[in-house]
């Protein structure tokens, strides 16, 4: 694929009459000036007052008083040059005159929020508890759409100072599987006016472009800017974890609060009753939250402010179907017409036909019909069927025959998390994860396995099982969420060096926010929520920023294929 190099510059729209494409004129929200990667500077949260006192997540009022959500801007974080997949007496090398192949970004688990849904599951995260439990609620969920556009903004002019080939989404693009979260998704990177509102219209504070209600207009992803979507489990599942029963369904549409048992260890699943999950208030400028607690607390079942058939949930190839309801390129954003119709989420691409690397992008989420294995967590782990297997071995074999350096891009990362953990392999998988990783350690093209969906910034060497042949190893890096703290995508440059090696550039970037605006706000609750459901240090969930050069040995082959691609990058 070519790309223009023609870049659209930004505007500024007016909100005082007329039409622009149909739609009337509104604002947008500008970004910061100063627009840099975590190279040359990160986001750290500052430590909380010895004196503060100790709240709960829904206190939002007393933030501020007792010093949560507090940051500042810290030094840079280099390269960390990785050598774990090249032989032992190799490792002391270092390459000069690098080449680039490719440039790309990837953001994840965006999980645009209807936040004023009748179908979430606050009460699990509302008075806090496992690092998980900021899933289920945290006042970042009222400004999910204001931080994409931050985002969007951020990405374009990094490409006009230096162009990616693509971007891709890794998944959970929606919170619940809801049609106004992805369309809101969409049209913030198609450019669109967006009213991040569902039901009757609120203003929590009165005036325009000042609070989380307020209609503005999307920046919208650069022209020359094609962008690809991966599918996550947020995608098709109830809060990422239990299919659409018709209980569920029935819920998102109308008024009454879901009312949820113990999902997780109740054999009946959403059968199970006895909690009411909550919603917020969209009149208040803290979200306040509505309807949550124990169901014999209230004489009656409790509602939302008004019902909304926007809020319907989608199936996976209603899901898939709407990517084709888009302005921006390409069309399907990867999936196909006759993918659609197989509802089969797997597809690959080749993102410059004159450098020898393909891109295979893998639905590795569970599927609908697995049955539901009680306390294992429902449906938010990694699987793979033979069908999805066979498919991805053909791909794999297709790129080795045709001397591709290979990059699959998924929802899930593997080798990450134990059998039973939150993010680790379903039980019920027809194909195991040790079965899937063998099979991907006999590809000496495969590079790099990119992912989403545990919210962090981890790299992780699948090393060669042969210590003869290092070329069989390859690369997983994670990208952080745009949700929650802190609020990263990553940019990916493949470079090749003067040894005949290839290195992966991996870098953290936080949205130029400006100060004063709603994403500057969500990037503060993103803060607080850290601190308020992180109590270890040394949990993972609360990494930051991590930059690496990954260094890839190449067999003979490939050596030779890509010594002369690329053009000249600048020095690692």
């Amino acid at each position: 694929m070519t790309h223009s190099n023609d870049h659209k510059t930004s505007h500024t729209f007016s909100s005082s009459g007329g039409d622009v494409d149909g739609q009337r004129q509104l604002e947008g929200y500008p970004i910061d000036d100063d627009v840099l990667t975590t190279l040359q500077r990160t986001v750290v949260p500052d430590p909380i007052p010895s004196t503060s006192e100790v709240i709960l997540p829904y206190e939002v009022s007393k933030y501020e008083e007792n010093g949560y959500g507090r940051w500042h801007y810290g030094p840079g974080v280099e390269h960390e040059r990785r050598l774990d997949l090249l032989p032992v007496d190799s490792r002391s090398a270092s390459a000069t005159d690098a080449t680039r192949l490719l440039k790309f970004f990837t953001i994840t688990d965006i999980h645009i929020t209807d936040e004023e849904s009748p179908a979430q599951a606050i009460f699990i995260g509302y008075k806090g508890g496992s690092p998980l439990a900021v899933c289920a609620y945290s006042m970042v969920m009222m400004y999910t759409t204001q931080v994409l556009d931050a985002a969007v903004q951020t990405i374009n002019a990094l490409h006009r100072e230096d162009p990616f080939d693509f971007g891709i989404s890794l998944g959970d693009a929606a919170n619940n599987t809801q049609y106004n979260e992805l369309r809101w998704y969409i049209d913030v990177l198609d450019g669109k006016n967006i009213t991040p509102d569902s039901g009757v219209k609120d203003d929590p504070i009165p005036g325009p472009y000042n609070d989380y209600q307020d209609e503005f207009k999307a920046a919208g992803l650069d022209e020359s800017i094609i962008w690809y979507q991966a599918i996550g489990n947020h995608d098709q599942f109830w809060m990422g974890v239990m299919p659409a029963d018709d209980y569920l369904r029935e819920t998102y549409v109308g008024k009454k609060i879901l009312n949820m048992g113990d999902i997780f260890t109740d054999p009946r699943g959403t059968d199970s009753r006895g909690f009411y999950m909550g919603s917020l208030d969209g009149r208040t400028p803290n979200g306040d939250i509505i309807g949550v607690g124990l169901e014999q607390e209230f004489t009656s079942p409790p509602e939302v402010l008004s019902a909304d058939p926007n809020r319907r949930s989608l199936s996976k190839k209603e899901w898939m179907g709407e990517f084709f309801s888009t302005s921006s390129k390409p069309a399907g954003h990867g999936f196909t017409q006759s993918e659609l119709a197989d509802t089969f989420a797997s597809y690959s691409f080749v993102p410059d036909s004159d450098v020898p690397i393909k891109m295979i992008v893998l639905d590795d989420t569970q599927s609908v019909d697995d049955p539901n294995v009680v306390g294992f967590g429902g449906y938010g782990h990694g699987s793979l069927d033979n069908q999805h297997f066979d498919w991805l071995v053909r791909e794999l074999d297709e790129g080795q025959a045709n001397d591709q350096l290979m990059i699959v891009a998924a929802h899930i990362p593997i080798g990450t998390d134990q059998p039973g953990g939150p993010a680790g392999w379903s039980p019920v998988a027809e194909v195991s994860e040790e079965q899937l990783i063998a099979k991907l350690h006999t590809y000496p093209n495969l590079i790099l396995w990119v992912a989403g969906h545990r919210h962090l910034n981890a790299v992780t060497a699948l090393e060669s099982p042969d210590p003869d042949r290092p070329e069989l190893g390859f690369w997983e890096v994670e990208t952080f969420s745009l949700r929650d703290f802190p609020q990263q995508f990553r940019m990916f440059e493949i470079v090749r060096n003067s040894d005949d090696t290839v290195s992966i550039l991996a870098t953290c970037v936080d949205p130029a926010v400006k100060e004063g605006s709603l994403a500057a706000k969500s990037r503060t609750f993103s803060v607080a929520s850290q601190q308020l459901f992180i109590t270890d240090p040394t949990d993972l969930h609360a990494a930051g920023p991590y930059n690496a050069e990954l260094v890839v040995a190449l067999s003979p082959e490939m050596q030779a294929k890509v010594r002369h691609c690329g053009v000249l990058a600048s020095s690692h």
